[in-house]
């Protein structure tokens, strides 16, 4: 028997494979056989009435490598009753925006009983994967072969197959031909073109297609920076005194581009449905822990944690351990500022040609820790915010954006603060802008994509020889991509892409009027940045399931934030500039005065 995705619609309670779940090697076949069960059952049995079948058969686990993976799908009906039941947003025939309805079905625009695609492959990923969360205990005492994974009348299943080591991963598949029309139009002809935003939203969601939208309005709304910085650095940089006009533009700069950006991801969001889309009530995570007892909103059976104890870890523990990683940050910056000195003293003593290239080694050198520092506090950031224990998904998140939105901020930029404001070394602060920016930029691109990419297409070699290598009579094409697909890395959310991003528009709006070019860099990382990032989403990572998003969250206030600081900052670079102080040779009191109501 051929394993074809043709074959699977043909042959009896076929279906097209949507999601894939994997088990452990050794789960017991009785629990095999109840998941099956729960996962095939009717709604009003307690069941997802989902799709299920095994990757394999019998006859071809003896022939294979033996594969405890599952193909999960569903009918039609199941999934527009699931799309009403999420309540998505759907363009009605009067171009109005309504939480779809199946009673009203045919009054939504494009929706027929022949078309399959009313509903994207993305918003049908997530509503099986919705489905499979909420298969709720009933009755069940614990796992069936399983005592020690305890269930109690409501828990999710899918939750604590995963938090017992039962289940591996669940994850959607790609759609291989769908992803070559969107690779064809997105990142492999390398020319000058607005991104396929809305199929990108299609394909992978609306989180990621934010994530992408922004990154391409970012990128533009640099480009009259670089513009303007490029001749400023041509024909007046030698004089470090003409920053005050830059500076001015900049601060403008910072504050007009954000609010304009609100504007244009409401209006994406309001033609995607998700703008008006209904909130879901949130689940607790699944790292979540408590004495069980009941929920007075719900009524459901979950685990309680007293808040006080939470706030007792963060105050008492997490709080304390960000203030000592801060003072190492500031203990560290002064190592590199000792560095700078000696290797300038050393320069002033010789004045030689390798002398000359030693003043940016500890700007490298000091970049280089900088981002070592960063990567290992996210992972302790990531361990304290787990270990506080907090009920909601988006309460972890908050936490963790601010503890290390908090660390990078410091660690990136204190040093630039110091220069600035403490050495007002003007010609220093170029340097180690330049030095920052540009390492930075080219360690993140090697670490995130290149070398995931490397790695993946190792893999990939490997798999395919094993594939050619087999002899059992089957087309192993469904075969070959499921296994492939398992072992890639799993993509983790937008918080890394939008931290590289917030840190990109610290070094240009902060002091890019002392170095003009920090734009022009930036715009030349960022078109490199949607090409690796496209690649990394397509090819080197599991494809993630889609997320509805009515904005970019919290990203959003961070930016904004930024964008204040940048304010400040500016206009007190611009009363430290001489010709401002030229103009108060007697009383520098109503030059504060005015640069703070400027402010």
């Amino acid at each position: 028997m051929k394993v074809t995705l043709s074959a699977l619609d043909t042959c009896e309670s076929s279906f097209t494979p949507l999601v894939v779940l994997e088990l452990a090697q050794d789960v017991k076949e009785e629990t095999k056989e109840w998941l099956k069960n729960r996962i095939i059952s009717k709604k009003e049995d307690g069941g997802a009435q989902l799709l299920f079948r095994p990757l394999l058969n019998k006859y071809e686990k003896e022939t294979l490598e033996n594969q405890n993976l599952y193909l999960v799908g569903a009918s039609k009906i199941t999934l527009l009753l699931g799309a009403e039941a999420m309540g998505l947003v759907k363009e009605c025939n009067d171009n109005t925006m309504r939480a779809f309805t199946y009673g009203t079905r045919y009054n939504f625009k494009d929706f027929d009983d022949d078309n399959d695609d009313f509903l994207t492959m993305a918003e049908c990923q997530f509503i099986i994967k919705h489905e499979l969360e909420n298969l709720r205990a009933r009755d069940e005492k614990m796992i069936p072969g399983y005592p020690q994974a305890k269930l109690y009348p409501g828990k999710s299943l899918l939750r604590r197959l995963l938090t017992s080591g039962i289940v591996i991963q669940v994850f959607p598949l790609h759609d291989n031909e769908a992803l070559k029309k969107l690779e064809d139009t997105w990142y492999t002809r390398f020319t000058l073109k607005y991104q396929p935003i809305d199929h990108i939203r299609g394909y992978f969601g609306e989180t990621i297609a934010l994530y992408f939208g922004f990154l391409e309005y970012f990128t533009v709304a640099l480009i009259p920076m670089a513009v303007i910085g490029l001749p400023y650095y041509l024909f007046v940089w030698e004089d470090y005194d003409k920053y005050v006009i830059f500076a001015s533009f900049n601060l403008i700069w910072s504050t007009v581009i954000l609010e304009v950006w609100k504007r244009g991801c409401a209006n994406m969001t309001y033609r995607w449905g998700t703008l008006v889309m209904k909130r879901q009530f949130e689940e607790p995570r699944p790292g979540f822990h408590g004495v069980l007892g009941t929920n007075p909103v719900t009524g459901r059976k979950e685990p309680l944690y007293p808040s006080y104890k939470r706030q007792l870890r963060i105050y008492l523990v997490s709080l304390p351990f960000v203030c000592l990683c801060l003072y190492f940050s500031l203990y560290v910056m002064m190592i590199y500022f000792d560095m700078e000195a000696w290797a300038l003293s050393l320069h002033e003593n010789s004045g030689s040609e390798w002398t000359s290239v030693l003043l940016y080694v500890p700007s490298i050198i000091y970049a280089i820790v900088i981002e070592i520092m960063n990567r290992l506090y996210r992972y302790a950031a990531e361990f304290l915010t787990s270990w506080e224990n907090h009920r909601l998904e988006s309460a972890y998140q908050n936490h963790l954006i601010l503890k290390v939105l908090v660390f990078n901020f410091l660690n990136c930029f204190a040093s630039l603060f110091y220069i600035a404001f403490v050495l007002r070394d003007m010609k220093l602060l170029r340097q180690s802008l330049a030095t920052l920016l540009i390492t930075s930029q080219i360690l993140n691109q090697i670490m995130e994509s290149l070398l995931p990419y490397w790695l993946q297409r190792k893999h990939h070699v490997q798999v395919k020889r094993k594939v050619q290598a087999l002899k059992a009579d089957i087309d192993a094409t469904l075969y070959e991509q499921v296994v492939l697909e398992k072992e890639m890395g799993t993509y983790l959310g937008t918080f890394d892409d939008y931290l590289e991003l917030f840190l990109q528009f610290g070094y240009v709006s902060l002091f890019s009027c002392v170095y003009p070019l920090a734009a022009a860099f930036a715009v030349l990382n960022n078109f490199t940045e949607v090409n690796s990032d496209a690649l990394k989403m397509c090819r080197v990572l599991k494809r993630p399931f889609s997320e509805p998003s009515a904005n970019i969250g919290v990203w959003q206030l961070a930016f904004e934030t930024m964008s204040v600081i940048s304010v400040v900052t500016n206009c007190a670079l611009i009363g430290m500039s001489p010709q401002v102080n030229a103009l108060f040779p007697e009383s520098k009191l109503d030059l504060v005065l005015i640069v703070v109501a400027v402010e």
